[in-house]
């Protein structure tokens, strides 16, 4: 049986920290995604942006985790934002309706035109 991994590449701008996450996002890797952005929001900056490009698979405890570092980064007054999100993981968050709870920015997805 594999063992799940997650890479997480940083860097940081004085606006915004980006993490490039690869690979899968569940139980076994959910805590190392929480350490990366507990890390950042020692001295958060405005924005966290969370490049899921990589991402291959992601869990309910992903998605919980996802949802809970949203809020911990609202707390500290940065905003969490994720991007390169996979079709499959919008279907998933737009299934558990947890879509609206973060806030997702895919380049080809904008929706600014309405």
């Amino acid at each position: 049986m594999d063992r799940a991994e997650l890479s997480i590449t940083a860097q940081r701008t004085t606006d915004e920290a980006v993490l490039c996450l690869a690979g899968e996002i569940d139980m076994l890797t959910a805590a190392q995604l929480t350490t990366a952005v507990n890390e950042l929001l020692a001295e958060p900056p405005p924005r966290i942006v969370l490049d899921l490009g990589g991402v291959t698979f992601c869990d309910s405890q992903g998605l919980g985790t996802l949802v809970v570092l949203s809020r911990k980064a609202s707390h500290a007054q940065s905003l969490l934002v994720l991007t390169n999100v996979g079709h499959f993981l919008l279907r998933v968050l737009d299934i558990t309706g947890l879509r609206s709870a973060l806030m997702i920015r895919n380049g080809q997805a904008s929706q600014s035109s309405d």
